[in-house]
């Protein structure tokens, strides 16, 4: 499903954020990206969708060469690629289903879009979206009315109203009360066991990546450091990854 080959990300002014990356991600995967804080997890997940440009290497998605791509072909790829990002990316004064409605932007003709004129199709899936979420009674709620785990669960639904087969998710917990993490995690849990989805998710948190993931790519310095079942992610290889701060 997604095939990474001498992926390298230079970030201003020199800094390798990610540095000779050789990585094939299987559909239908439980994929936990781990390390600390700045080990290169995020600049990686936005280079498999050129939310951030690579700087060397080849990345595809179902086959599809993202790298390389010109614009309508990468609207095109992006359309089966959903995004959950850390701190939500809602647009805090519009309703619920109005930003769900916006994972069916790359459907559907800019123009009407533009006024909020979505066909019923695409409110019919903004609406099944919201109630794979646990949130069907939301739809006309502020966004900036509910709390931080709700936020992240209509980002979810946006992300899925894009009838995605991959899903990147950018530590997706990270901006919650740890109470929450588990009920975030067991969503996504279900969301690919219903829809047979590819989640590529990024964690630093050792925890949730042996109990969620069906396979760790542990990040250090930009580079893969571990790469295997969590089965395997023994307290010599987390002291790889996180260095002396391994628990």
């Amino acid at each position: 499903m997604i095939e990474v080959t001498g992926l390298r990300v230079v970030l201003p002014p020199d800094k390798a954020a990610v540095d000779g990356v050789d990585l094939t991600i299987r559909s239908g995967e439980f994929v936990i990206i781990l390390g600390r804080s700045g080990a290169g997890k995020t600049t990686f997940l936005r280079a498999i969708n050129r939310l951030t440009e690579p700087t060397a290497g080849e990345v595809r998605v179902g086959g599809r060469a993202v790298t390389g791509a010109d614009p309508p072909t990468l609207r095109a790829i992006r359309r089966g690629i959903g995004m959950v990002f850390q701190q939500f990316n809602l647009v805090r004064r519009a309703s619920v289903l109005d930003n769900v409605l916006a994972g069916r932007l790359g459907w559907t003709p800019p123009l009407p879009t533009l006024v909020g004129h979505f066909p019923a199709e695409d409110r019919r899936i903004a609406h099944e979206c919201l109630a794979q979420v646990g949130l069907a009674d939301f739809a006309r709620r502020r966004a900036d009315t509910l709390s931080g785990g709700e936020q992240q669960r209509v980002a979810i639904a946006r992300a899925l109203a894009q009838s995605p087969s991959v899903i990147l998710a950018d530590e997706p917990t990270a901006s919650l009360d740890p109470a929450l993490t588990g009920s975030i995690m067991d969503l996504l849990k279900m969301i690919r066991a219903q829809r047979g989805l590819t989640l590529v998710v990024s964690q630093h948190q050792l925890e949730t990546a042996l109990a969620y993931a069906t396979r760790v790519v542990g990040f250090r310095r930009g580079r893969v450091v571990f790469d295997g079942p969590p089965a395997r992610l023994t307290p010599a290889v987390a002291a790889t990854i996180y260095g002396e701060d391994a628990r």
